[in-house]
């Protein structure tokens, strides 16, 4: 018999931490790969999850939050910090081809910082949130409508991916790049 199970609207809070974990999984997996073929399929497969999370957060669940949250410590601009620079790299790593020297470690740095967003987050962001008299359920049917949509249509191109697209990127390491010029000055050796 065919599965029939059809994915349903879930709590906002609790659509957002299933995703937080299917991404870790993925950024498991990818550390785990030794195959690069394999790492470049689930690198695609985790930015493209990274890029509709963070369209549902920005477009629903942060204007909502930021509405009805006291936010005295800035945990709402400090989101929209991380969320930027994860989409520099996420629009950087668009742009490459996986063959580049910088990109595996270019998508490590994203997955770390991501890690880190998402452990500030669910520590700090979502329990101020469920003080709120927001209506998780509501707002989940919201945040799964937008994300069936985005699954369907793709997520279009942010102004980090604008921006990346308009300066170009950067193939290589500026430190490595430097390295190339420069001569590094050594001890003598004395004569023992």
């Amino acid at each position: 018999m065919p599965n029939t199970t059809v994915e349903k609207a879930k709590n906002a809070i609790t659509m957002l931490k299933d995703d937080h974990e299917k991404v870790k999984g993925l950024f498991d997996q990818f550390e785990k790969s030794k195959d690069h073929s394999q790492k470049m399929k689930i690198a695609a497969e985790a930015i493209n999850e990274l890029k509709i999370h963070a369209t549902i957060e920005e477009e629903l669940f942060y204007p909502a939050v930021r509405e009805e949250m006291e936010d005295p410590e800035g945990i709402m601009d400090e989101a929209d910090e991380e969320h930027h620079v994860a989409k520099v790299l996420i629009a950087e790593l668009d742009k490459m081809t996986g063959k580049e020297e910088h990109w595996e470690a270019k998508f490590t740095v994203l997955s770390e910082n991501i890690r880190h967003h998402i452990k500030e987050e669910e520590s700090d962001m979502l329990p101020e949130a469920k003080k709120t008299d927001i209506d998780f359920d509501v707002l989940g049917q919201e945040m799964w409508d937008l994300k069936q949509s985005l699954k369907k249509t793709g997520v279009p191109p942010d102004a980090e991916a604008t921006m990346v697209g308009q300066s170009g990127l950067r193939g290589d390491s500026p430190a490595k790049h430097a390295q190339k010029k420069i001569h590094v000055p050594l001890k003598e050796k004395s004569a023992r």
